[in-house]
This record gives structure tokens, sequence and C-alpha cells, in this order.
């Protein structure tokens, strides 16, 4: 089953260190591993590599910042704490 992580997507670690960690995904580095950000310990200038195998993928994504992304345009540790923020209050959409 391959995973298809989008710029912008809510993802949590699952292993490591952070585990239960929420990141933002910002880009994807190869067929195994994306780059994370969460704009506290892993600011958007630092994204941290992670295994895709170690996320817990959820369905909820930041368009804004997915086009920030898509873009090139810069993004900000504050809004990427409240994205994430706001993120998690939507309710999580499951598939039937």
């Amino acid at each position: 089953m391959e995973v298809r992580a989008v710029p912008g997507q809510l993802v949590e670690s699952r292993s490591g260190r952070d585990n239960g960690r929420i990141y933002l995904v910002m880009e994807r580095a190869g067929d195994n591993y994306v780059y994370v950000a969460d704009g506290t310990i892993r600011r958007v200038e630092n994204p941290k590599k992670k295994n895709i195998k170690h996320l817990i993928f959820h369905s909820r994504v930041a368009v804004q910042i997915a086009e920030k992304i898509k873009d090139s345009q810069r993004i900000t540790n504050q809004e990427m704490r409240r994205t994430i923020q706001e993120l998690l209050e939507q309710p999580e959409e499951r598939p039937f």
C-alpha cells in the first residue's frame, strides 16, 4: 500500500522520541521520507526528516499552507502552530 503524503497534510509520529507529536508535511524526500514541521520544536526553518513508516497520516490538509509551499512563499512558525491547532479542532473524516 502506497502512502500518499501531500504538503500541508496533518501527520502524527508513532515512533521515536517524538512519539505522539503532531506535524504538518512540508515536502516529500524520495519515496519513503517526508520533511515535517510543527512550528514549536521542529521549526519551519529546520524541518525533521521522517520515515513514512513512522507516521500516522490523517485526512486533514491545511490548504493555505499547501498553497504557500507550492508557491514557495514564506511560512511563519506562528502560522504553522495556529494551523495545526485549527486542524486538530476539526472532526476527522472517516471513509465508509
